[in-house]
């Protein structure tokens, strides 16, 4: 479904690159992907460039909020899901095992925004659509295709986003390692796996859409980018890893000519 109108709660429903050089974030995505940029103020007040893609919307690129902790990544895509009830969700957040970030705040009429670390200390935003949904363009070149939680307790994560989101966990392993999914009204929304060696903190990784992955790492480290791992043939189709400009990490995955 490339075009949204609506999430169902705990569907990733938005994605936030936060930096200390939001330009050459900017550039960098830009030649990429083909974003173009509008701007707005976040729930901080702060400038967020909104990225489009054709007419539709797909992720902002803002600074570091001054809520991010004492020592905050240099640059990280965090990745939010579609709430009913921002408090609620809060409230439930903490008797799940999270923590607050960011309590419930309004932006405008736009939504209502919430940070919080689930019980694995990830960090996850939580958004409550008024105005704006999220991301109106998923699932196509540019535009972003799955998100995955990264963790070091499959089973604390299943207990969390079922206790806060209502999410159903399905825990697999096909001989690769345990992957699991979390399913909103039966569908799948999103991933989790365990965190492993890299040295990333338990976080959201976020995956974006492209025509042809060998072509994108190329690009990518044209643009002063590094390619982490890949582009690696899997079953569902060719990825890559790999951190932006500014050192945020993301991937890239080769989807097939089908509506996802």
């Amino acid at each position: 479904m490339p075009r949204r109108e609506s999430y169902s709660q705990g569907t990733p429903n938005w994605v936030v690159l936060r930096t200390a050089d939001v330009a050459t974030a900017r550039d960098f995505y830009r030649e990429l992907f083909g974003w173009t940029f509008t701007e707005e103020r976040d729930a901080d007040g702060l400038p967020l460039a909104i990225a489009h893609k054709e007419d539709g919307v797909v992720a902002g690129i803002g600074p570091l909020l001054p809520h991010a902790g004492e020592t905050p990544p240099a640059a990280m895509w965090n990745t939010y899901l579609a709430v009913d009830n921002a408090d609620t969700a809060v409230a439930r957040a903490i008797t799940g095992g999270g923590s607050v970030v960011l309590p419930p705040t309004e932006v405008d009429d736009a939504g209502v925004v919430a940070l919080v670390n689930d019980s694995n200390g990830a960090p996850v935003g939580l958004w409550q659509a008024r105005e704006r949904i999220g991301a109106t363009l998923v699932n196509e070149p540019g535009a972003v295709i799955w998100n995955e939680l990264s963790v070091d307790d499959l089973e604390s994560a299943i207990a969390f986003y079922d206790h806060v989101f209502g999410l159903v966990g399905e825990l697999t392993d096909s001989g690769g390692g345990p992957y699991l999914t979390f399913k909103a009204k039966g569908d799948p929304v999103a991933g989790a796996c365990p965190r492993g060696g890299s040295g990333a903190p338990c976080h959201w990784h976020v995956y974006f859409a492209v025509d042809d992955a060998a072509r994108a790492s190329a690009r990518v480290v044209e643009l002063g980018g590094e390619v982490l791992a890949g582009p690696l043939e899997t079953a569902i189709g060719p990825m890559a890893s790999m951190r932006d400009a500014v050192g945020a990490m993301f991937s890239v995955f080769q989807a097939p000519d089908v509506p996802l």
